[in-house]
């Protein structure tokens, strides 16, 4: 009787029995005729993990070897299909012995024919590259300032918004801890290994793709930066913070201090500020007040106002914005605190001998640093800096908790300007409520003890929200500060205890005018719902007190 003839995949296997242990480096040295290489290797171009390596190797001209014990194994075929979807050129699969399938390797390793580092292995670390940028454009585009992922029983993604928190997305807990993983793996500057249990910080600078990505993964444009906070948290596993710096929406007015809230008798108090040669200038307010940008405006400002003939060095823990003209000098080289303290001052030191006319440190933190200010400042330099204080005259207080002999904040050729500011929600002009329409409001009552019926005639509430505002009631943030430009009296009062007095000498003497006034000034123009003045500056119908 006739035997079947054996099948094409029988014969090549015969084939390649009858080769091993003989002439098996001959039979694979023919697949690397023409330059063809395996781009499967750990470097190659479509690397693949170890357990999938020892099943198959894909070769440049499309050469598929697949092991013939694993002819149907899932790897195998998610492979395949994977290969195929990034156009890679993938043949028909020939079935070898394991043997063969490790002597490729080998002579791929001798041979060193290294492709790209794109890899199958990290295929979904690529994917949730994909899902960090995702992320970042759909905050970026309603202008997020900060985004909070917060990782446990599962994943919640919160917007900050207009100062508000608001959740945005939700997805389990394999998904958020690949997240902050990407997000680290995707930074530019950040320490060498992500630590889960430590508190890290990084940064992504958004005009470099995310690594890995050969260019394909940019951030949004408008998009200037990144900064990343990783923190471990209680009764979760991880919990990171993201922070958005945008690009300037008008650069032809980027030293524009209206734009952000100011009023043009505030931004003459800056022009003045900046007309001083020498001096500190101090910009205060909590964090995520504006603080960084304030400065930033100031400093193009000052630039242009000079014609670009000073010499300006900024201090910066890192660089934020960029300011043309500038030379900006970042702290590097820093992981702990101790070590970003010694790095600053030494970054600060380096700077006071780099012939500055002007210093911008970007926020003075330690004694060290504020040292290092007030010598920029008696050393015949304008300094320019921010600090986390209550109030404009709460800063001096906040020196003088720092270690700062009073004899220097005491000294009004040493300290020029005392600034404090705050980004309140702009009430939407479109769907706001005349506050005279509902008397019965426990604010509008308070309005009216606090202004009379001028206030109540002046004055609006937070609208229902309408398709102008998204239905929020507000449209955007805006600026609202107090600016001292302190003489000895002043200085004197506050240094001695005495800030009643100092406050008064300050709103009538000095023309000053105090973060609540100036905010009721805004509400009045209808800029400002009253509820919004009352959550920054406290009930209308109280007195400040300092």
């Amino acid at each position: 009787m006739k035997q079947p003839s054996k099948t094409s995949d029988q014969k090549e296997d015969n084939s390649f029995k009858a080769l091993e242990g003989s002439d098996v480096d001959e039979k694979v040295a023919q697949y690397f005729s023409d330059g063809n290489d395996v781009i499967t290797t750990v470097d190659g171009a479509l690397s693949v993990k170890e357990d999938t390596r020892n099943l198959l190797a894909l070769f440049s001209n499309g050469r598929f070897l697949v092991c013939e014990t694993h002819k149907f194994d899932g790897r195998v075929l998610s492979f395949e299909v994977l290969a195929r979807k990034r156009r890679f050129q993938v043949g028909k699969p020939e079935y070898v012995p394991m043997s063969i399938i490790n002597a490729v390797y080998t002579q791929a390793a001798k041979t060193k024919k290294a492709g790209s580092t794109e890899s199958f292995e990290d295929d979904d670390q690529m994917q949730m590259q994909k899902d960090f940028v995702t992320v970042i454009a759909r905050a970026a585009a309603v202008k997020v300032s900060d985004i909070h992922i917060v990782v446990g029983d599962h994943t919640q993604i919160m917007f900050r918004v207009n100062g508000m928190m608001q959740t945005e997305m939700e997805y389990n807990k394999e998904w958020g801890e690949s997240f902050v993983r990407a997000a680290f793996a995707s930074s530019d500057i950040s320490d060498s290994n992500y630590a889960q249990n430590e508190y890290q910080a990084a940064q992504k600078l958004g005009r470099t793709p995310l690594r890995g990505s050969k260019g394909r993964l940019m951030l949004p444009k408008n998009v200037l930066a990144v900064r990343l906070q990783f923190n471990p948290i209680a009764f979760g596993s991880q919990y990171l913070v993201m922070r958005l710096l945008y690009a300037d929406d008008d650069p032809e007015h980027s030293g524009d201090l209206t734009t952000l809230g100011y009023t043009e008798a505030e931004a003459e108090l800056f022009y003045r500020l900046r007309a001083v040669p020498i001096g500190l200038v101090v910009v205060a307010g909590p964090t995520g007040s504006g603080k960084s940008t304030t400065l930033q405006r100031n400093m193009i400002s000052l630039l242009q106002d000079r014609n670009y003939e000073v010499n300006l060095l900024t201090v910066e823990d890192p660089p934020e914005y960029p300011i043309p003209g500038a030379r900006q000098m970042p702290v590097t080289n820093a992981n702990t605190e101790a070590e970003k303290e010694e790095q600053f001052t030494k970054a600060l030191s380096a700077a006071l001998r780099s012939d500055p006319d002007i210093l911008m440190i970007g926020e003075v933190r330690t004694l060290s640093a504020a040292q290092l200010t007030f010598k920029g400042a008696l050393s015949g330099h304008g300094v320019w800096t921010t600090l986390h204080a209550n109030s404009a005259p709460a800063v001096l207080m906040r020196l003088r908790d720092m270690g700062v002999e009073p004899f220097k904040l005491n000294d009004p050729e040493l300290v020029k300007g005392l600034v404090s500011q705050r980004l309140f929600r702009k009430v939407c002009p479109h769907c706001r409520i005349p506050a005279r329409e509902d008397p019965d409001n426990i604010a509008v009552k308070r309005l009216r003890i606090a202004l009379g019926d001028f206030g109540m005639e002046q004055s609006y509430l937070r609208g229902p929200g309408c398709k102008h505002c998204g239905y929020k009631g507000v449209t955007g943030r805006m600026v609202v500060g107090e600016i001292i430009m302190p003489d000895a009296t002043f200085l004197e009062l506050l240094i001695n205890g005495e800030t009643r007095k100092a406050i008064d000498y300050w709103t009538s003497d000095l023309n000053g005018r105090t973060l609540k006034d100036a905010a009721v000034e805004r509400m009045l123009r209808g800029l400002l719902d009253v509820d919004e003045v009352e959550r920054w500056c406290g009930l209308l119908d109280q007195r400040p007190v300092y």
